[in-house]
């Protein structure tokens, strides 16, 4: 992989959709992708503390059938294979013990991506307009985003996706990198259909205002999952009334209110953590061409209801907001135009608990969106530990700990 002096490796890995939705699957065939991409990248760091980056676009069949819109009706099968994802990168950089989102290690993050390898585009109904974290393969390549190389796999509907992204790219690096570069030595599968399973139960309203709170202490994994399945609920551009903006709201924990945290001396500050939610939300959102939105993002300082507040205005009329919060509820009872909460299975009484609080109020109820804990459930008995760790923001601030008393 050529890779300056400066910047640090970075990559996109293509990926067709998966022969079904287990884990077990997930696992046979994308497990030794995964590993040689990796070891690439780790290569190109050539033992610096340097951060490679790398975007992993999975293709899924099914964004554009009526019955999964608004995407919302999807949301449970759709957050479940990002889940599968997110614990199949915990359990390679385990094996292979590779850092994730620390120096000499690597930052991946997944992306879905609204291409169907079966049916032609000229049988596909008209496009939806996309934000993040679902984008179509056009957006994708004319993103213009710095990747070193762009991997795929050499199997025959790997090929066919290679193709067709190649059809709309041309590397923002020019000559010195950017390459397509296939990964032999694969699984040959047939990708599955269905994948994207709609729910039965009533119609899904769409969604302007979605918030989540949290600490974000520590940048790992299961943060990406639980952001990118809250970007997820955010109803798509050209969905709903043209114009509405749309907001994100995390509500970050203050500082004060993580004292009695272990290690807290180790602890991230508000500013910290606010900056690594609003940057990796910012990277699975916005792919517009930096020369039509070159201060797309804007970061304004100010005082909320709560505390301090951090606003990051991207496109297309996207905006996040961290909000600093001091209790269990934050914004949730004192913004009523809210529409909707995303919790954690480890969290899913906090929903309860706002709706509770804003009915006392006479204000509409949230809808609730649940998504799941990744879990090791699939990592070897010697290994359950350190997979733990690197997915627990009290191990790592731990671990920092240890590093500083050598």
């Amino acid at each position: 992989m050529p890779s300056d002096r400066i910047s640090p490796p970075s990559a996109l890995l293509l990926l067709p959709p998966p022969p079904s939705v287990s884990f077990d699957h997930f696992r046979t065939v994308y497990e030794p992708i995964l590993a040689k991409v990796y070891a690439n990248l780790i290569t190109a760091l050539n033992g610096s503390n340097r951060i490679a980056s790398l975007e992993i676009a999975l293709s899924l069949p099914g964004f554009q059938s009526p019955t999964c819109q608004p995407p919302t009706k999807a949301f449970a099968s759709l957050q479940r294979i990002i889940e599968h994802f997110y614990r199949l990168v915990g359990v390679v950089c385990v094996e292979q013990n590779i850092e994730m989102e620390a120096p000499g290690g690597i930052d991946s993050r997944v992306i879905l991506l609204d291409f169907d390898t079966v049916r032609s585009a000229a049988a596909l109904p008209m496009k939806l307009e996309r934000n993040g974290p679902i984008v179509d393969l056009e957006m994708l390549a004319r993103s213009e985003r710095l990747w070193d190389s762009v991997f795929y796999p050499d199997t025959s509907v790997g090929q066919e996706l290679a193709t067709a992204f190649s059809s709309f790219y041309t590397s923002a690096k020019g000559p010195s990198g950017g390459a397509l570069q296939s990964i032999s030595g694969v699984p040959q599968w047939t990708p599955g259909e269905a994948l994207v399973i709609p729910q039965d139960s009533a119609e899904s309203a769409l969604h302007h205002s979605v918030i989540l709170g949290g600490t974000f202490d520590h940048f790992h994994i299961g943060h990406k999952l639980l952001l990118t399945a809250t970007a997820l609920v955010l109803q798509p551009a050209g969905a709903g009334q043209d114009g509405q903006e749309r907001v994100i709201t995390v509500g970050v924990t203050g500082d004060e209110m993580l004292k009695n945290k272990k290690y807290a001396q180790f602890l991230e500050s508000w500013d910290e953590r606010c900056r690594s939610t609003g940057a990796f939300l910012t990277s699975i959102m916005d792919f517009g061409p930096p020369e039509t939105g070159s201060s797309q993002v804007e970061q304004i300082y100010k005082s909320g209801t709560n505390g301090r507040l951090m606003v990051m205005k991207i496109r297309p009329k996207i905006t996040l907001r961290m909000a600093q919060i001091h209790d269990p509820y934050g914004p949730t009872i004192t913004e009523e135009d809210l529409t909707a909460i995303v919790v954690s299975k480890e969290t899913r009484s906090g929903g309860a608990a706002v709706n509770q609080e804003r009915a006392k109020r006479g204000w509409h109820q949230l809808e609730v969106f649940e998504v799941d804990v990744i879990h090791s459930g699939e990592v070897p008995v010697e290994d359950v530990e350190n997979f733990a760790s690197k997915i627990s923001s009290t191990d790592i601030r731990r671990r920092r700990m240890e590093l500083a008393m050598i």
